[in-house]
């Protein structure tokens, strides 16, 4: 590994994507501190750093020393659209304004959504498109993003798919979601999270500084599709498909700087047994 940072700081570890991610970045050689509330366990080979999003003080110690800062914690499956907006984009904040004071060379990346493309966009998700997401997850983070970019730091953005992989069961929660509400040819972009794990090495190495970078693999799949993957049916329509782009993404920006995903498909995934 080259001009690996010699400690980062990583927010959200106990969540879907950072339960997943903190052990290939341990294994990888990276020097792996974990924000963590209370008493939390962490993973072998980390480092539990005791902090808060909303305690400025905990983030100043949190960040002193490190190189790197992977902001991975945000809030989405929740009603209280206030505590959404407090979380994902004050909650950054003050994760910039530590990191600014305290560590003002360390790289920030910071993982966001395709939820932030329009519904009703007439090509895939483009980074470079114009953007004013209505509900409360995406805009909040968008509106992170923003201050990510303001802040003066060396940044990235990456911007995940639907995620799936290494058991985490989001496929199998995907039926409550889809059945009864979406047309089964609606397609969408998705990620594996070893894919995650080599875009965020990507990031950590300065690969994407400056840039929002959409990632996801090389096959969107229909829902319809991926239900059948976990056992479940849907009924079949050949009525119109409307917004058909929604929650695909161009994934051009990533391949042009290197990015390959090593799990090409959800169908490789399957014949891998990596689901």
């Amino acid at each position: 590994m080259n001009k690996q940072p010699e400690k980062i700081l990583i927010t959200g570890t106990t969540g879907l994507v950072g339960t997943r991610l903190l052990p290939r970045l341990v294994q990888a050689g990276w020097d792996c501190s974990a924000l963590v509330r209370g008493e939390k366990q962490v993973q072998t080979g980390v480092t539990a750093v005791l902090g808060d999003l909303f305690d400025t003080e905990s983030l100043g110690e949190a960040v002193k020393g490190v190189s790197a800062v992977v902001h991975l914690a945000a809030l989405f499956r929740t009603q209280d659209t206030d505590l959404i907006w407090k979380s994902n984009l004050e909650g950054t904040q003050h994760l910039l304004e530590a990191t600014k004071k305290y560590a003002p060379d360390a790289r920030f990346m910071l993982a966001s959504t395709a939820h932030v493309y329009h519904s009703d966009s007439p090509h895939p998700g483009r980074e470079d498109d114009d953007l004013s997401p209505q509900h409360a997850y995406p805009a909040s983070k968008l509106a992170a993003e923003k201050a990510l970019q303001n802040s003066g730091l060396r940044w990235s953005v990456l911007r995940f798919p639907f995620v799936y992989g290494d058991g985490d069961g989001h496929l199998e929660m995907l039926p409550q979601h889809v059945l009864g509400k979406w047309h089964p040819a609606a397609r969408m972009s998705v990620i594996h999270h070893l894919d995650i794990a080599n875009a965020v090495k990507m990031a950590l190495a300065g690969k994407f500084d400056g840039r929002v970078v959409n990632i996801s693999d090389e096959a969107p799949m229909s829902v319809y599709e991926l239900l059948r993957l976990t056992g479940t049916g849907m009924e079949s329509s050949s009525e119109p498909l409307t917004n058909p782009w929604y929650l695909q993404v161009d994934s051009a920006l990533s391949r042009s700087l290197g990015f390959q995903p090593e799990v090409r498909t959800v169908y490789q995934a399957m014949q891998e047994n990596l689901l």
